[in-house]
C-alpha cells in the first residue's frame, strides 16, 4: 500500500493514495492553516475507526449476519507536548 502526502499552500496538504484517491488535510488557523479540511491527525483516528467498522461488517456478513448498520465512536488523547503523538485511543 502506498500514499504520497504533498505540501500545497499554507498548511494544506493533499494525500494521493495507492488506489488514486485524494484526501485533503489542513491545519488550524492559528498554525498557519485555513480551516479548509480535516486535521491529520483527525484523518488518522477516522482511519483507525474506518478499519475497524469495516472489519466487523466484512466478519458479520461473511457469518450470514443481517447487518442493519455499524457505528464505531472514538475518542483519542494525545501527548500534551510536541510530537502530539496519541497516547490512547
Amino acid at each position: 500500500m502506498d500514499c504520497v502526502v504533498r505540501w500545497g499552500d499554507g498548511m494544506t496538504f493533499i494525500a494521493e493514495t495507492g488506489s488514486l484517491h485524494l484526501v485533503t488535510m489542513d491545519g488550524a488557523p492559528e498554525g498557519g492553516g485555513r480551516n479548509l479540511a480535516p486535521r491529520p491527525m483527525e484523518v488518522l483516528l477516522a482511519g483507525a475507526g474506518g478499519c475497524t467498522a469495516y472489519d466487523v461488517v466484512v466478519i458479520l456478513k461473511k457469518n450470514n449476519q443481517a447487518v442493519t448498520g455499524c457505528e464505531v465512536a472514538l475518542h483519542a488523547e494525545r501527548a500534551a507536548s510536541d510530537p502530539k503523538v496519541f497516547t490512547k485511543i
